[in-house]
């Protein structure tokens, strides 16, 4: 009976004690240091940060229909003309880190099709290859969203701008 409290004892207090590793990195002060980093670059210099997306406000909406129509002027002969078939190829959600000038910083996805890994790999290279997207303004930095509904043929069509679907 007292070992097994013990024991309870015990793993109270590593979990006690393992909740500091569940804290967010404080950034660091230092020069030269990545962001989120730790100043003594320990193990917890080895923890990824967590990319927050940007609020869907009416600014970043308006701002998604400037950066779709820049990517839409930038490919035209990649935009499927007119309405797109029911049944898409692959359709991808992206997630575009832009800075403040409109300079792509990263591209990623929530969503990508496992029948089509290659679709993702084409959309990246078409996004980081229009960079800088038009300049945000006062919206400055933030994640830019938008649906990639992709044709076999290779053309495709964003949600943002899309002329909806076919019935057949």
């Amino acid at each position: 009976m007292r070992c097994a409290a013990l024991l309870a004892a015990l793993a109270a207090a590593l979990a006690i004690g393992g909740c500091g590793a569940l804290k967010p990195v404080a950034k660091s002060d230092s020069a030269g240091a990545a962001p989120g980093a730790a100043a003594d670059d320990g193990p917890s210099a080895q923890v990824p940060t967590v990319r927050l997306i940007t609020a869907q406000t009416p600014a970043v909406r308006t701002y998604r229909k400037i950066g779709a129509a820049y990517i839409y002027k930038k490919y035209p002969q990649r935009i499927y003309k007119g309405k797109i078939p029911p049944l898409v190829y692959a359709v991808v959600v992206t997630e575009t880190d832009i800075d403040a000038t409109g300079r792509v910083t990263g591209v990623y996805f929530s969503r990508t099709p496992s029948h089509a890994p290659e679709v993702s790999g084409m959309i990246a290279e078409l996004i980081k290859e229009a960079s800088p997207l038009p300049n945000p303004g006062k919206l400055g930095a933030h994640t830019y969203v938008d649906t990639w509904l992709w044709d076999k043929s290779g053309q495709f069509q964003l949600d943002t701008l899309t002329l909806g679907q076919r019935n057949r």
